[in-house]
């Protein structure tokens, strides 16, 4: 191996790369240059395990990058799903580090529940021996920010392993905190170690997570990188925008398609699209008028009204607004809410609020534009579960987007992202987007394999892309959907597609729940319940079961339904039925995208 010329030439000074990624890159092209300066072959003297729990694909990416950055400083290194692995296994690790992000209010991601749940029994072994540090992932918009990193971290302290690193906490744009992290902890590492020479192939002892040797997702070949992310997004053609719903629908349901061009960008069935959106210019023009400032002025450079309009966030309020506006605002409604120190309660009244309702409360206490900005957090990307298949739809992708409106007789509010896509990207208009790559959501490798999926709403759009998947690859396995909405004659969205698919063979059964066409409300679970013995059935023959929508109600609802369509089938109990669908959970068996 040839000596590769020092880091700071390989890294030119006028590289776009920020600080934490020229930190990560150096330090990734020093462990590289170690090894090549040592004899080659020699294995490892120390592996790192880097376990994660994710929900959407960010924790795992970054766990894969954890391990090359080992590997290329001479450590070992193997990457695993949380919920893969046992107490009794992690007591036998010497070097753990945990990546996780954390879903809904405060929960383990699906992929580390069964772990958390695991290391929390009386019995667990002690971890005298191991070290660990802990990266997490989060959104401070949320009021448990990061709480599965926080909770991981002080649980492996109690059992006594030793903190090689302070935890960091990551909000939304975590790629420059985790990168610092990341190369910070794997010098350590490599310097204790000794910089040990990578070794040829697979560390020593390296297991292989279940989603390597079969699952959800397992079909995936490996992707390349894309040159395409939050940074530097794609600017893909909207060649597409149709109404799915009917025009007397209480919802409006569209269906968007994406030219891909020459991006490059290889997608799979399961996987997201990242939406970069615009706040609607009439929502910016009113928020300048109540604060009385002009557009046109300039700020870092650039006119106000831009900065508002593609910047910043101002449909969704921040917590630091919040707080600024109760401080500056004590007698206003908002703050009496806030005073009574219930979360539930002040969920409850921001709901549908926006920036200006809340400036429009606190009255002549409300801040100046100048004061408000620092207050006021980036605009983040949207995604969007794919509803198309590359198989089927080459050089295309598809989103199923339900538009957001709604408002009273004083104002009316819509989303940012659905509603600019519906209204205000003009016929080919380009519209900034990135993939956002789900490895645990994906068709089964096994194209024998049964499959049930549960996703009401739009949550058939991934469906709909595993539908068309698997009949382009001539799949045999029997497809099961069970899908519903309000009204059938309003609500039925891709009808026509899903009564082509039943005729063709693809799609092996529909059941259909409109919980507005009777007196008596029927949803996806309803019908899982009716057909109990069935379903039982498909999951004794190994049916993977997908479920895709609404995290609050939904998801939680169908699970319940799949429980008790266990026990009853199996006839001992609920613990046994806990059992069996965590056996599921951990064979990849039972995933979902839920939001």
């Amino acid at each position: 191996m040839s000596t590769l010329p020092p880091t700071g030439q390989l890294i030119p000074v006028d590289a776009p790369f920020s600080a934490a990624q020229e930190s990560w890159l150096a330090g990734f092209i020093a462990g590289i240059a170690a090894a090549g300066k040592r004899a080659a072959g020699g294995a490892p003297t120390t592996t790192i395990d880097v376990l994660f729990g994710t929900q959407t694909g960010n924790a795992e990416f970054l766990a894969d990058e954890l391990v090359a950055g080992a590997k290329a400083r001479g450590l070992g290194g193997r990457a695993t799903a949380l919920d893969a692995v046992t107490p009794e296994q992690l007591a036998g690790m010497s070097h753990v580090l945990v990546v996780t992000s954390t879903y809904g209010e405060g929960e383990m991601p699906d992929n580390a529940g069964l772990f958390w749940d695991a290391i929390q029994a009386p019995t667990v072994p002690r971890l005298e021996g191991l070290q660990y540090a802990v990266l997490g992932l989060g959104d401070t918009s949320y009021d448990e920010f990061c709480q599965a990193g926080k909770l991981l971290d002080t649980r492996f302290e109690q059992l006594g392993a030793t903190r090689i690193h302070d935890r960091v906490d990551c909000d939304v744009d975590f790629e420059d905190p985790a990168a610092l992290w990341s190369a910070a902890v794997l010098d350590r590492l490599a310097a204790e170690a000794g910089a040990t020479p990578a070794a040829s192939g697979p560390a020593a002892g390296a297991t292989t997570s279940p989603a390597a040797v079969g699952g959800a997702g397992s079909s995936r070949a490996s992707r390349p990188g894309s040159q395409w992310n939050k940074r530097n997004p794609y600017r893909a053609p909207l060649v597409v925008n149709r109404l799915l719903s009917s025009p007397r629908s209480a919802k409006e349901i569209r269906h968007f398609e994406f030219d891909l061009g020459d991006s490059g960008i290889e997608y799979a069935a399961g996987d997201a699209l990242a939406v970069m959106p615009h706040n609607d210019p009439a929502l910016v023009e009113q928020l300048l008028g109540h604060l009385g400032a002009d557009g046109s002025t300039e700020f870092d450079g650039r006119p106000l009204a831009e900065v508002l309009r593609l910047d910043r966030e101002i449909r969704t309020p921040s917590k630091d607004l919040v707080a600024d506006l109760v401080q500056r605002a004590p007698a206003s409604e908002l703050a009496a809410v806030v005073s009574h120190g219930d979360k539930h309660e002040l969920d409850r009244w921001l709901w549908g609020r926006d920036v200006l309702d809340l400036l429009r409360d606190a009255g002549s206490a409300a801040p100046t534009m100048e004061e408000l900005l620092p207050n006021l957090r980036g605009l983040q990307a949207r995604q969007y579960s794919i509803s198309s298949s590359p198989l089927a739809h080459a050089g295309r992708v598809h989103l199923t987007v339900a538009s957001v409106r709604y408002g009273d007789v004083h104002r009316s509010h819509a989303g940012v992202a659905s509603t600019y896509l519906a209204d205000r990207v003009q016929a080919d208009g380009e519209v900034d987007v990135y993939l956002q790559p789900n490895a645990a959501f994906g068709v089964p490798a096994d194209g024998d394999a049964p499959v049930v999926m549960i996703g009401p709403g739009t949550g058939i759009a991934p469906f709909r892309g595993f539908l068309h998947e698997r009949a382009a690859a001539g799949a045999t396995g029997h497809n099961w959907l069970f899908f519903g909405d309000q009204h059938r004659d309003t609500d039925f969205v891709y009808e026509d597609e899903l009564t082509d698919l039943q005729e063709r063979g693809v799609l092996t059964r529909l059941d259909l729940a409109f919980s507005r066409d009777q007196a008596e409300k029927v949803y996806v679970q309803t019908r899982m319940r009716e057909q109990a013995a069935e379903l039982y059935r498909w999951l004794e023959d190994g049916a993977f079961v997908y479920v895709c929508g609404d995290a609050s109600r939904m998801a939680k609802d169908v699970e319940q339904a799949l429980l008790d369509v266990i026990a009853e089938q199996r006839g001992r109990g609920a613990d046994d039925a806990a059992a069996y669908l965590a056996d599921l959970r951990r064979a990849k068996r039972y995933v979902r995208d839920v939001y």
